[in-house]
């Protein structure tokens, strides 16, 4: 029998909130992250709202000197990672250390340094660029600064699939602890890529919402008027552990990591594969994975993204892998809210999915409402809703054709 791995503590920063208490009663709440981008002068831009997170200062988290060292993405990780370390209450000392890892993935890292430090070399020459230019733009640094504040040596890397980035972290920890190369991971996923430089390139792909006159009403997932997503930023880390590691130590189980799949449509670079292809292989290898059928999901977290064609594909391949069963599943999207957080997206919509076991509520889809007959099934519109589920899947599909499922369960002692 394969190692069962378990959640023991939850951590994020995000729109709606800097901790999960916060962030979680918000979404239950339909309340929306969007506004007016603060974070730098938008006037010569044509895309001018976002899903910042509000309230955050790395210095007063980590003191000056730490906060400076670290871009903002991987503040918000080490952050969540704190957070999440906290809630597990899992002790890190000499006897374990070797044995906890952390796999913290961002699908384009410290964007904000290098766009700052292009500035520095082109106005006052190189020699004035950072020394800490380049360990501060890398993806892998966020993990590598948890595993520096918490002392953990186990194995350690960053995943980088675009917006299929924080689901494929989670999913690839739960396999280094299935496969006994480590008792315990932080796994997650960090971006804040809220910068001048990466919203014109997202804008001048037809990428991005041009509702620029209403951001909280911009993301609308599934919408028939949908025109695109709402560019957000933040952190979600969630602590994993082997169910012996974590019944040893009599910790608090908040949930099941059953399933993991992850594919390629090999179609195009940002454009998802006609009716969703690929992300069907990944829901279907994800359902082997946890050996469950069609019939055992009773939600799913879609990707979701608020785009023409990435709400119809993902549609389209709900159907091909549930069938008829598809149209009694609720289906709904966290980013009608907390926008695209990129490869932070998928940790945080895993968290939303272990909230909602142990609350028995599912989030809305909140701005839905025109139905357009090609996305046709139960998106949970405009209000949580009660459901005391079992399993749930949650979906992350990124350019360059990266697809990510995992399906996360109530935790039962007998499973």
């Amino acid at each position: 029998m394969r190692k069962r791995v378990v959640v023991t503590g939850l951590g994020c920063i995000s729109p709606l909130g800097n901790n999960i208490s916060k962030t979680w009663n918000n979404i239950l709440a339909g309340k929306s992250g969007a506004g007016y981008t603060s974070l730098y002068d938008t006037s010569n831009l044509r895309n001018k709202i976002s899903a910042e997170v509000k309230g955050f200062d790395g210095t007063a988290e980590f003191g000056h000197k730490e906060a400076r060292r670290m871009d903002r993405y991987s503040q918000f990780a080490l952050a969540a990672a704190i957070q999440a370390h906290e809630d597990s209450q899992l002790v890190i000392n000499d006897d374990n250390r070797d044995r906890i890892g952390a796999i913290i993935g961002s699908a384009i890292g410290g964007m904000e340094t290098i766009s700052d430090q292009f500035g520095v070399f082109f106005n006052k020459g190189p020699s004035r660029v950072s020394p800490f230019l380049i360990p501060m733009m890398l993806a892998d640094t966020a993990g590598g600064m948890v595993a520096i504040h918490m002392g953990i040596r186990g194995p350690n890397m960053a995943v980088v699939t675009a917006c299929a980035t924080g689901t494929n972290s989670i999913g690839e920890a739960a396999e280094v602890i299935r496969r006994g190369q480590a008792d315990a991971m932080f796994a997650g996923g960090a971006e804040a890529a809220i910068v001048p430089i990466a919203v014109a390139g997202l804008s001048t792909m037809t990428a991005l919402s041009k509702r620029n006159d209403d951001p909280e009403r911009a993301s609308r997932p599934f919408d028939k008027e949908r025109d695109g997503f709402l560019i957000g930023e933040g952190a979600a880390v969630v602590m994993l552990e082997s169910l012996e590691h974590a019944q040893a130590r009599n910790a608090k189980i908040l949930a099941q990591v059953t399933g993991y799949g992850s594919s390629n449509d090999a179609f195009h670079i940002t454009a998802p594969a006609e009716n969703g292809a690929g992300a069907a292989i990944c829901m279907q290898m994800a359902l082997d994975n946890a050996n469950l059928g069609a019939t055992d999901i009773d939600y799913i977290n879609a990707h979701g993204t608020s785009t023409p064609y990435n709400d119809k594909s993902e549609t389209a391949a709900i159907k091909t892998i549930f069938g008829e069963q598809a149209y009694q599943i609720p289906v709904s999207s966290t980013k009608s809210m907390i926008g695209h957080m990129l490869g932070a997206s998928g940790a945080m919509e895993a968290v939303f999915c272990i909230k909602a076991l142990e609350d028995n509520m599912i989030p809305p889809t909140i701005n839905y409402e025109t139905p357009d007959p090609e996305c046709d099934l139960d998106y949970v519109p405009n209000q949580a809703r009660e459901l005391q589920a079992t399993h749930m899947m949650s979906n992350s599909f990124g350019f360059g054709g990266h697809n990510a499922t995992i399906i996360v369960s109530r935790y039962l002692e007998a499973a």
